[in-house]
């Protein structure tokens, strides 16, 4: 049993203090009450920590690699996405793990507790499948395992280059499944995460509807009985412009009149959405999982959240291409985002929250959901993904409550208050370094030397 005193603890409740917080050995949160027994940990603050839930982790690789403009002068996010599928032809699935290990490592010393790798990267060079359809899901499972981050495997299904039903051609054909194939893949999938540690889970990931025709979209979700549900979705201008071409509506609009969307599904960025789409996305409880830094990077467009969250809906939050794993900054750049577009101040607190808290309980609450995790918040019963930060230092100066979440979100020093991270009760990062960072480090450096002459 592990025991940690929080002078600051930010429960389901509010802010209390000067806690006791047990974690039994099945890395459940067993206890939260008043300070009685010796500690095997103090922190000043403790908060739950949140669930990354939109993650492409061998993108991290590239991060750094496409800022320089090409020849077209419209470059866009389809010049990146070139450039990405010319990378991943040089990707084995060693270089995939070593990848993922890092990835996974900055998240935890980032402060998030776990995560959901939407892994679409399936085949061999050239769209050859592996001799097992799941080595590729096996090594997402075996990086989370050395890093110890909480894991919810997302195989995604890809079949065509577009809604005209183009093959696939270039980097993209190791994304490729036919339906059959696909749930085979998925299979073992299940079974590599099933087979890691208990908090381990998986779910299901059709691609977008540009990836991803409605049959076959129909005939996946068709075994999707249980776990969560994630997809792209109206991501960019071009992307809605093709559906409406094809399908005759827009994407929010296609996909709300012709599936269930509830509380199973997480719809990724969704920033080209009208304000009836907005509304109507909403009210079906799905999760919009909103990736702000990659969203800006890729000038995708701005997420109406003022309306969402004001119609109830719950978001969360992924670091997507992983070209800067920083939760707060993720956090912070959504609230800008929404006062560059309104001129305003303070967009999305509430008379009784402000900004920071509102932000941070979106991420703590709506990444569990996503993820089908019994995390995001400190209570008896749930999975202990907690984060321990310090608060004597010229970031936080010891204030106390929602001052606190403000000055970590927006006085840009709040990574560096962070001491600990635990996930499912793994003690992982202490002093605010992950165990095993050197030689996760050290394998990530390994693999760029080898791909630095092909990139």
């Amino acid at each position: 049993m592990q025991i940690i005193h929080a002078k600051q603890v930010l429960t389901p409740e509010g802010w209390q203090s000067d806690l006791e917080i047990a974690v039994d050995a099945g890395g459940r949160i067993a206890k939260v009450g008043p300070q009685g027994q010796a500690p095997t940990q103090c922190v000043a603050l403790l908060l739950p920590a949140p669930l990354n839930l939109h993650s492409h982790a061998f993108q991290r690789a590239m991060a750094g690699l496409t800022e320089a403009r090409g020849p077209d002068p419209r470059d866009s996010f389809w010049s990146w996405r070139r450039l990405m599928y010319k990378f991943l032809d040089q990707l084995t699935p060693d270089h995939v793990e070593a990848i993922a290990a890092l990835v996974f490592m900055e998240m935890l010393e980032a402060g998030y507790g776990s995560v959901a790798e939407f892994h679409y990267l399936h085949q061999d060079v050239g769209g050859v499948p592996f001799g097992n359809l799941a080595e590729m899901s096996e090594r997402i499972v075996a990086a989370a395992v050395q890093s110890g981050i909480g894991l919810t495997l997302l195989p995604v299904y890809y079949q065509y280059g577009g809604c005209d039903l183009r093959p696939l051609n270039g980097g993209q054909q190791r994304f490729g499944n036919d339906p059959e194939r696909f749930l085979r893949l998925h299979e073992g999938a299940v079974a590599a995460a099933a087979a890691g540690p208990k908090d381990f889970n998986s779910g299901l990931a059709p691609h977008s509807l540009r990836a991803v025709d409605p049959a076959g979209l129909s005939a996946i979700l068709a075994q999707a009985t249980s776990g969560p549900i994630h997809m792209h979705l109206a991501e960019q201008v071009a992307e809605v412009d093709e559906v409406w071409a094809h399908l005759g509506a827009r994407p929010t609009e296609w996909l709300l009149a012709n599936h269930a969307v509830d509380e199973r599904w997480c719809l990724i960025h969704c920033t080209q959405m009208t304000e009836a789409e907005t509304i109507a996305l909403a009210k079906t409880g799905a999760v919009a999982g909103l990736c702000p830094l990659t969203e800006s990077n890729l000038g995708d467009g701005i997420f109406n959240g003022t309306t969402y969250l004001g119609q109830g809906g719950a978001i969360g939050f992924g670091s997507d291409s992983n070209v800067h794993i920083t939760l707060f900054e993720e956090l912070k750049t959504l609230e800008y985002s929404q006062r560059l577009r309104d001129l305003s101040r303070a967009a999305l607190a509430t008379q009784d929250r402000s900004t920071g808290r509102v932000l941070f309980e979106a991420a703590a609450k709506g990444g569990a959901q996503a993820g089908g995790r019994q995390s995001g918040r400190i209570e008896t019963g749930a999975l202990a993904d907690l984060v321990g930060l310090d608060d004597d230092n010229q970031w936080l100066c010891n204030r106390q409550g929602d001052a606190v979440l403000d000055s970590l979100i927006f006085g840009g020093g709040g990574q560096s208050c962070i001491s600990d991270v635990w996930s499912a009760g793994r003690h992982i990062v202490k002093e605010g370094r992950h165990f095993r960072r050197d030689e996760i480090i050290l394998n990530f450096k390994t693999t760029m030397r080898q791909l630095e002459t092909s990139i």
